[in-house]
């Protein structure tokens, strides 16, 4: 089965990552041949943004995690949060201004010094919000003016603007000028900045973002990259992933372990506010039986 991927602490009670061992049969279409032939020299990373999605269900915490087609050309039918590469729109100042709860100084400082081939540090925010909304048809979303507000679009024009965007009818912006909403930056908190290995084709530099939402919330997997989603506890996708038939990527898995001690949305998002990123990439190395990930700050 492989050393289960986890933390343990130092002597001076920080917590360490420990090198998962993922199983042969448990690895990506095609992981093995990049590894044996990795191109020269590694693939630039293209910057890119995920969300964790989290929910209180009746039984605690749970993941919204989506199955990638089999037919994509990056992990294949892997498991994996909402996202994908941050658009040149995304970084556009006119769009900064639909943001709610973060502002351009504030996501810079929080994402400190970053590698984002040019991009500044609100992209990654609507980049995750994006991706996210194109993916499984959420949208975090905040009223435009101080006044709270409990009602927004209805879910007609939602999958209407969805389309429009999926199809390039409209930009992101026209899009929130349309449903009459602006975009909940302040409900994201930062959590995870991760490198794709060297030997991989396609290669990302992620930043990960954790939200929550509501039980009730309705996910519609976009078919073209997304076979299936599902709501899931950490510990439960941690468990199925090692009974071999729910296979997921390292970061993901490490994402999976920081959530599994908490029992609400609320608990998770607070251990993470103000958190630590380090910049980190697994690094993979042939051993029996498997591969091990040696986890390395970059």
């Amino acid at each position: 089965m492989g050393r289960r991927i986890g933390s343990q602490k130092g002597r001076d009670g920080r917590r360490t990552l420990i090198d998962p061992v993922i199983p042969f049969e448990r690895l990506p279409d095609g992981f093995l041949r990049f590894l044996d032939d990795p191109p020269d020299p590694p693939a630039i990373p293209r910057p890119s943004a995920t969300l964790v999605l989290l929910r209180n269900a009746v039984e605690g915490l749970e993941v919204l995690l989506l199955k990638r087609s089999p037919g994509s050309g990056f992990i294949p039918g892997a498991w994996v949060f909402p996202g994908g590469t941050v658009d040149p729109d995304d970084g556009a100042p006119t769009l900064f201004s639909k943001v709610h709860g973060i502002g351009p100084d504030e996501a810079a400082a929080r994402l400190g010094p970053i590698h984002s081939n040019g991009h500044p540090a609100m992209a990654f925010w609507v980049a995750a919000l994006r991706e996210t909304f194109e993916e499984t048809g959420v949208l975090l979303w905040a009223p435009p003016g101080p006044a709270p507000s409990t009602t927004g679009p209805d879910l007609e024009d939602m999958a209407s603007a969805r389309e429009d965007l999926l199809s390039g009818k409209q930009g992101f912006g026209e899009v929130l000028d349309g449903l009459g909403i602006m975009l909940d930056g302040g409900a994201l908190e930062y959590c995870g900045h991760w490198l794709t290995p060297e030997c991989e084709p396609r290669r990302y530099e992620t930043r990960f973002f954790a939200a929550e939402v509501d039980r009730a919330t309705r996910v519609d997997p976009y078919e073209k990259e997304m076979a299936d989603a599902v709501w899931i506890s950490p510990a439960e996708a941690l468990d199925r992933n090692r009974g071999g038939n729910f296979p997921l990527v390292v970061p993901t898995m490490v994402a999976l372990e920081e959530l599994r001690p908490f029992d609400t949305p609320s608990a998770a998002l607070d251990s993470l506010r103000g958190k630590a990123v380090s910049r980190l990439m697994p690094a993979p190395e042939r051993t029996e039986g498997g591969v091990r990930f040696r986890i390395t700050a970059r």
